[in-house]
């Protein structure tokens, strides 16, 4: 054989390896382990609303794509050490290189939806894997199961702001640095997250004084948000701990009827002790609680939990300011990094037995 022909062969040998195309993981693949509440009925577009939803695998390669539905929205990426970075999908993109040039090796990655996605029904449509790669079994499984449900506090609300006088913005909303996701991650928890922002209740913000359609005992058997057609099938998600954050909304423009929140509190905390008879529920009230309204939400829950097996109590700190806000006076980060190591502290000490 030449030279000549041994050197064009050993270019287009370079050319075809390089050329060769990304190994497509679909969002059914074994190895890829969900958090939160998801319709997998297509095995090649898992869809879901509420912020929170996660996908984390181990992957063996050198660079790592993602396919998702154009217009579904930002996620946080980690990826190893890696800082937590954002990646948005706007209404042109499909796939978005998450990382390249790494070493061949053994990685771990965890994407998580940052916003609120009734609007977009985002899908996980898959992962790429540079050519050779490969996905890695991951035996690490939480073996702690917490639910927060809640409402913009829950969700990540603005807390990327630091204007307090700004409205609300997908851009600034980042369910990651709340307090139900810090919490989640320091106790090691599998979490689901049922919030939205505005949700109460009996009565969502700003609502008639006797009540408001779509509140979250209506909309909690739903696997999405206002999707009523997809029904969350409980057997799926056995939470060990519950956490409601629900009465800023109820309560808001001091246009409410605490009897009418205190009846339905308890009809929607019956319906959870019926699906979930050993869970430890925790009634919580949230920073942005203040005056009059946060004195009657801890009376009414104060009350329930006296009248409930399993079921605690606790009240984080109302904000002050000193920690800054976000949009619209939500929490800023600070103010969440604050919410969520008292919840810690008290979760470990109080709820959590020394077996969990």
């Amino acid at each position: 054989m030449s030279t000549l022909l041994l050197t064009a062969l050993t270019a287009a040998a370079i050319t075809c390896a390089a050329q060769a195309p990304d190994t497509l993981i679909t969002p059914d693949n074994e190895h890829i382990y969900y958090m939160g509440r998801i319709d997998k009925s297509d095995p090649a577009a898992y869809r879901f609303t509420y912020p929170g939803t996660t996908a984390m695998f181990d992957f063996k390669g050198s660079s790592l794509k993602m396919e998702a539905k154009p217009g579904s929205g930002r996620f946080v990426v980690e990826i190893d050490s890696m800082q937590p970075f954002t990646v948005n999908f706007t209404a042109t993109d499909s796939v978005i290189t998450l990382a390249e040039n790494m070493t061949d090796a053994p990685h771990k990655a965890r994407i998580t939806y940052a916003i609120e996605g009734y609007e977009f029904i985002p899908e996980f449509r898959g992962f790429h894997i540079n050519h050779g790669g490969s996905m890695l079994a991951n035996a690490h499984r939480p073996s702690m199961k917490i639910e927060f449900i809640g409402n913009s506090i829950t969700c990540g609300y603005g807390i990327e702001d630091s204007i307090p006088s700004n409205d609300f913005s997908y851009d600034t909303e980042n369910h990651t640095l709340t307090y139900a996701h810090l919490a989640g991650r320091a106790l090691n928890a599998d979490v689901n997250i049922v919030a939205r922002s505005g949700i109460g209740i009996y009565r969502n913000f700003g609502g008639d004084r006797k009540g408001t359609d779509h509140t979250m005992p209506s909309e909690y058997d739903n696997t999405m948000l206002y999707r009523p057609e997809v029904k969350w099938d409980f057997t799926q998600f056995t939470p060990d701990i519950i956490c409601i954050n629900l009465g800023t909304n109820d309560t808001s423009l001091d246009n409410y009827d605490i009897a009418i929140y205190e009846r339905e509190y308890r009809k929607f905390l019956a319906r959870l002790r019926g699906l979930y008879p050993q869970a430890k529920i925790v009634l919580l009230t949230g920073s942005m609680l203040g005056g009059k309204a946060l004195d009657d939400v801890k009376s009414v829950l104060d009350r329930i939990a006296a009248d409930n097996d399993r079921v605690y109590r606790f009240d984080m700190s109302p904000q002050t300011g000193d920690l800054g806000y976000g949009a619209a006076y939500h929490p800023s980060a600070a103010q969440a990094r604050k919410m969520a190591d008292e919840l810690i502290r008290y979760l470990r000490t109080s709820v959590i037995t020394p077996t969990e």
